[in-house]
C-alpha cells in the first residue's frame, strides 16, 4: 500500500517532470539559438510561481471550499497564469508581420518574469502565516504527490515529445539561421509555434506539480550535447533520459541520504550550477584558443 499509493507516485512524477524539463530545455536553446535557454527563459516558472502563490493566499481573501482540500488547486492555478504569461510573452514579442524572433522571445521573457517576481514578492509581503507554504513550493518538492499529478505531467510530455521528434530535422535545419532554413524549404514559422507551444506545455506541467526546479533544463541539454553532438534527433530524447535521471537521483538523495528533506530545487541548484559553471568555461577555453 505504501508503495503503490505514496512512493510509487513520488517516483514516476520525478521521473516524467525531469524528462519534461530536459526535454524543454533542448528545444529551447535549439530554438532560440541560446545557450542559456532553458524552461524558465519565457518566464513559464515565474507565471507558475505567482499562480501558485495566488491560490496559497486566496483564503485569505475570498473564504471558500474551493481553495481547501483540493489536490487539483494549487496544480491548476500554476499551470493557467503559466500560460497566461506564455501568452502574454508571445503577443509582445510577435511583430507587425505575424514573425517571432528568438531576441524578442527572449527580451519579453525577461521582462515578464521580472514583473511576476515583483507580483510575487507582493503576495509574500501579504501572505502571512501562509508564506511558509509558498517559499516551500519556490523550492521545488515531489513529498506527498499522487498519480493525478504524474497523469497531469504525462499527459502533455508525450505529445511534446511527439512533436519534438517530429520537428527534430527541421529544427537541424534551423539552427544554421532563419534565412538558411526557409530557403531549404523549412516553415519557420510552423516549427517555431509548435515546438515553443510543446515546451511551454510540457515545462508548466512540470512546474506546476513540482515547484520551481531550477538548472535542470538547462545543463542537462549541455551534457547530452557533449555526449552525443548537436543532432536533435538523438539530442532531444537524450535530454529527456537524463533529465528523468538527475531529477530522480536528486529526489532519491534528499529523502534518503540527507538529514531531513530538503527540497528537491534547492539540491539541484548545488549540483548543476557548478557543472555548469566548469562547462561554461571549457567552452570559453576554446574559443580563447581558436
Amino acid at each position: 500500500m505504501i508503495i503503490c499509493e505514496i512512493r510509487l507516485p513520488r517516483i514516476v512524477t520525478a521521473l516524467v517532470a525531469g524528462a519534461a524539463l530536459g526535454l524543454s530545455g533542448a528545444i529551447f536553446q535549439g530554438l532560440l539559438l541560446n545557450p542559456l535557454a532553458d524552461p524558465y527563459t519565457l518566464g513559464v516558472s515565474s507565471g507558475a510561481a505567482l499562480g501558485a502563490a495566488l491560490v496559497i493566499t486566496a483564503p485569505l481573501v475570498v473564504p471558500s471550499a474551493i481553495f481547501h482540500g483540493s489536490p487539483w488547486a494549487l496544480t491548476a492555478g500554476a499551470f493557467v497564469m503559466s500560460l497566461a504569461t506564455l501568452a502574454a510573452v508571445v503577443a509582445l514579442a510577435r511583430d507587425r508581420q505575424g514573425h517571432l524572433a528568438p531576441t524578442s522571445l527572449i527580451l519579453a521573457g525577461v521582462i515578464l518574469s521580472a514583473i511576476m517576481s515583483a507580483a510575487i514578492s507582493f503576495v509574500k509581503y501579504l501572505a502571512g502565516d501562509q508564506v511558509v507554504s509558498i517559499v516551500f513550493w519556490l523550492l521545488g518538492s515531489f513529498q506527498a504527490r499522487t498519480w493525478s499529478d504524474a497523469l497531469v505531467v504525462t499527459l502533455f510530455f508525450l505529445p511534446a515529445l511527439a512533436a519534438a521528434l517530429w520537428a527534430a530535422v527541421d529544427l537541424n535545419i534551423m539552427t544554421l539561421g532563419v534565412r538558411s532554413a526557409e530557403t531549404m524549404g523549412v516553415n519557420t514559422r510552423r516549427v517555431r509555434f509548435i515546438l515553443l507551444l510543446a515546451a511551454s506545455l510540457a515545462a508548466a506541467a512540470a512546474v506546476s506539480v513540482a515547484g520551481i526546479i531550477g538548472f535542470v533544463g538547462l545543463i542537462v541539454p549541455h551534457v547530452m550535447r557533449l555526449l552525443a553532438g548537436p543532432d536533435h534527433r538523438s539530442l532531444l530524447p537524450l535530454s529527456a533520459l537524463g533529465g528523468a535521471v538527475l531529477l530522480l537521483g536528486a529526489d532519491t538523495l534528499v529523502r534518503t541520504v540527507l538529514p531531513g528533506e530538503i527540497p528537491v530545487g534547492v539540491l539541484t541548484a548545488l549540483l548543476a550550477g557548478p557543472a555548469f559553471l566548469a562547462i561554461f568555461r571549457r567552452r570559453m577555453g576554446r574559443l580563447l584558443d581558436e
